[in-house]
């Protein structure tokens, strides 16, 4: 298998032109899903499988889960600050170093999904209340030096679910485990 199919078995993410009310509840159904289907597919998997690697130089399984823990409890913080505060410049991080901290490295994945599962309930109880004009509220990415509005938030973080389970999901079947 090529590297970048390794990188990104489901494909780049391509923000869809037209995001209507029914994509945006399939995106929240992606997210409303997401804990169970990744505890699923890591709860029985020992260390030595947690800390292999889903491609040449990427991370572990235990880096990815302990990543989305991480990346869906910004993208959380950033969908209500754009609910609260008026097109306010969100705080980029570094993931890759991030992904090196001892509490991502070295560390049990069950506080993790513990944080997934808790952020993701709360996530779709907040995208379940918005009204129409709330998926265009927007804020300011440093990073990509332009504005995001939440209704691509939303269909990043669907993106993200699946690109990171793909990963595991892949990786499992490469190994026969």
């Amino acid at each position: 298998m090529n590297l970048e199919k390794l990188k990104y078995p489901i494909g780049n993410f391509e923000k869809p032109e037209n995001i209507s009310p029914k994509k945006i509840k399939k995106f929240i159904e992606v997210i409303k899903n997401f804990p169970i289907k990744l505890k699923q597919e890591v709860e029985n998997l020992n260390d030595e499988q947690l800390d292999t690697q889903y491609r040449p130089d990427g991370w572990t399984i235990r880096q990815v889960v302990n990543h989305c823990a991480d990346s869906h409890l910004n993208s959380f913080v950033r969908f209500k600050l754009a609910l609260t505060e008026e097109f306010p410049t969100i705080k980029p991080y570094f993931e890759d170093r991030w992904a090196e901290l001892a509490d991502s490295k070295n560390f049990s994945i069950s506080s993790a999904l513990k944080i997934i599962e808790g952020i993701h309930e709360r996530w779709v109880a907040l995208l379940n209340s918005f009204t129409e004009n709330d998926w265009k509220k927007s804020f300011y990415h440093p990073e990509k030096k332009r504005k995001v509005y939440l209704d691509e938030n939303l269909a990043l973080y669907a993106w993200h679910c699946k690109h990171h389970l793909a990963h595991i999901t892949d990786l499992k079947k490469s190994k026969n485990w």
